[in-house]
């Protein structure tokens, strides 16, 4: 308001010194003389006719009032509520200033914006192409404001890419880029880009974005920094990278909602910010706001999108979503579990209210949401208490509507009831027909082949823990493992265990590493040992566990096929000792088989665990396994304990003083 006062008495001062001599000098000039209702209304007052004095300048250029005093004309465009009381405006003998053209075009836009045939009549009327006339021919006069809003208008109205006078609004915004407030540069962003992505105007948008990135430190509140990430954040990695970093600066300010929308955004282009999400787990954890449902959910799925562990979130989240349970909908309680099963976090009281939940909708709840429960249960490897009554309706539901899922679901419905041993011979038969598995054998979609790695799984179950099943099961060339599921990178673990091994071996070609089975699985070492502990060739002797199974010879009686699977912080739930439902599998697999798995895994030297029942107690001394199966073989730099899970943050992060440089191997025979 006072710049705008200040800007018509410079230009009244200019005009003054173009009138008649007659008129006072204008150093006489006084401000106190121009009335508020004379700068800010069209009145006129007796003296106001004569053609030399100040007020007559005033009437011949209407100025635009202030918001305080409303004109007529203001009041009757925002109390429109038809298009045609607006239209009539233009004939109606109304006095319009330079931007009521353009609120016009605002509010008509908004009354039109959810009614497509009203938008498609207004656009052939006839007083709608004047009033787009007027607006291109003041285009220059209208202010800031009022510009982005129209052009933003114009978009919505979905006038055709070769109109003259959308293309004038565009040029005149980019003309005007410098000059905009940061606050209306966002408001473009917020509201348009999508627009001009589909319209193609590309040129806009660079500047539109160069300009939002250039001018970053401008922002001030969090609102601003929220909308920007979700809207242009994916279009330039440069901008993103300047959100984040004022986000930081301003995390303190968020409440709950702009850090459920921050975390949202940044799941939605899955983007790991590590210093971003420590700052919002911070004070997620550290606020004592409270968390709507709605919050909650967006939470769980956020950090299991991005894999991002904070123990103390977790904690909060289960604890908070406890007592809501029972008003959660069976498609929040399915996506929750989901999110959980990401996170590899298993709250034991929270899942047994999921699994309640289902059981008390029992009629109601629908099979896909009943199988992303099932599917979570199995990640986690959680057995519920009341599993009978669980998986009684698991198999009620599946019985008719199994075969109707989409076929890659039906595996992995398939293969998780066999990591929780539920599953049974009709469900066996359902997937591992050849119409349903033959579209997976010669796919080479990494979808499609971790489909079929789980259909080996589900031949393994009815081979290794099905003895009298009957049903079909996969051709033997389907079990001759591929290339792909060697051509994995070493991790220092496993590199560790092989040097290890080759060191007892020698020469004796008593191993073999990366084992590829028929059951899926790869085993990271295998060995064969006499009753007397003694290494045997492997070649020399059957194994049926390989495709196709290869020797000929019997194994001596007192003979051990001994298996290494090596575990790695990833194949625990978080927090725990327990292995995840899928190396659990393995392990159980193996075992059927008739091996002796020996589990190996890192531990953190400061914990000390009970001996576990056949494994030595002790360490003997430093670098050599005392008892077990190698009672005389020195080992360098391994010593011999039960496994312990180390604790992650996510990928590549560490949480505790431990790092994996203070980690050390540990046996564990199973």
């Amino acid at each position: 308001m006072a710049a705008r006062l200040v800007k018509r008495c410079t230009c009244l001062l200019r005009e003054a010194t173009l009138v008649s001599p007659a008129v006072a000098p204008v150093g006489r000039l006084r401000l106190a003389r121009v009335t508020p209702r004379t700068l800010t209304s069209s009145a006129t007052s007796p003296s106001s006719h004569s053609p030399g004095s100040l007020s007559g300048l005033l009437e011949k250029e209407q100025v635009f009032t202030a918001r305080q005093e409303q004109q007529e004309v203001d009041q009757l465009i925002e109390k429109a509520t038809q298009p045609e009381e607006l239209l009539q405006l233009l004939g109606g003998g109304h006095c319009l200033h330079k931007n009521h053209a353009a609120l016009m075009l605002i509010q008509l836009s908004r009354l039109v914006s959810d009614k497509p045939q009203d938008r498609a009549s207004l656009v052939q009327d006839a007083r709608f192409q004047r009033l787009l006339q007027l607006i291109d021919s003041q285009i220059a006069s209208v202010w800031h404001g009022p510009l982005v809003r129209l052009l933003r208008s114009l978009y919505a109205l979905a006038l055709p890419t070769a109109c003259k006078e959308l293309q004038s609004v565009e040029q005149e915004v980019r003309w005007r880029m410098r000059r905009l407030r940061y606050r209306h540069l966002a408001f473009l962003a917020e509201t348009s880009t999508t627009y001009m992505q589909e319209r193609g105007s590309q040129e806009l948008l660079a500047e539109l974005l160069t300009h939002l990135e250039r001018r970053w430190a401008e922002i001030e509140d969090g609102r601003t920094v929220v909308a920007l990430m979700a809207k242009t954040g994916h279009l330039s990695e440069p901008l993103m990278n300047r959100l984040e970093d004022k986000c930081l600066e301003l995390v303190e300010q968020f409440g709950p909602d702009e850090l459920r929308k921050v975390l949202v955004t940044l799941a939605a282009q899955n983007r790991r910010s590590v210093p971003l999400l420590r700052a919002i787990s911070y004070h997620l954890v550290q606020k004592p706001f409270p968390l709507m449902k709605s919050v909650l959910l967006d939470l769980a799925y956020a950090f299991g999108k991005l894999g991002f562990q904070q123990t103390q979130v977790f904690q909060r989240l289960a604890a908070d979503l406890l007592p809501l349970t029972p008003r959660l909908t069976s498609s929040e309680v399915a996506h929750c579990a989901k999110s959980f099963a990401l996170l590899k976090w298993l709250n034991g009281p929270l899942f047994e209210a999921f699994v309640q939940h289902i059981l008390d909708r029992a009629q109601t709840v629908t099979v896909p949401h009943l199988c992303n429960v099932l599917l979570a249960l199995a990640h986690l490897n959680f057995r519920p208490e009341r599993e009978d009554q669980f998986f009684s309706l698991v198999h009620e539901k599946l019985g008719s509507e199994l075969a109707g899922l989409p076929p890659a679901l039906q595996v992995d419905v398939v293969w998780a009831l066999c990591v929780l041993q539920q599953v049974q011979e009709a469900e066996l038969q359902a997937v591992l027909r050849p119409e349903l598995h033959t579209q997976f054998l010669e796919s080479t979609s990494p979808k499609d082949q971790s489909t079929f790695q789980k259909l080996l799984h589900i031949n393994a179950t009815t081979q290794l823990e099905h003895p009298g099943y009957t049903g079909p099961r996969l051709p033997a060339s389907a079990l001759v493992p591929r290339l792909s599921v060697l051509q994995t990178k070493v991790t220092p673990l496993q590199k560790e265990l092989q040097d290890v091994l080759k060191g007892l071996l020698g020469s004796s070609g008593g191993g073999s590493f990366m084992v590829p089975t028929q059951y899926g699985w790869v085993l990271d070492a295998e060995v064969l040992l006499d009753p007397d502990s003694q290494f045997l060739p492997l070649r020399d002797f059957v194994a049926p566990h390989l495709a196709p199974p290869s020797g000929s010879q019997p194994l001596p009686p007192g003979a051990k096929r001994v298996a290494f699977l090596r575990w790695e912080y990833p194949n625990y739930n978080s927090r725990s000792r327990e292995l995840l439902g899928r190396f659990a599998l393995a392990r159980r697999h193996m075992q059927a088989a008739g091996f002796l798995v020996v589990d190996v895994s890192t531990i953190r030297p400061q914990l000390r665990r009970p001996a576990t029942p056949g494994f030595p107690p002790s360490c003997g001394r430093k670098g050599s396994l005392e008892g077990g199966i190698f009672p005389k073989a020195p080992v360098s730099g391994i010593r011999s304990r039960p496994c312990i899970p180390g604790l992650r943050a996510g990928p590549g992060e560490w949480t505790g003083p431990y790092g994996p440089e203070d980690t050390e191997v540990a046996f564990q025979i199973t």
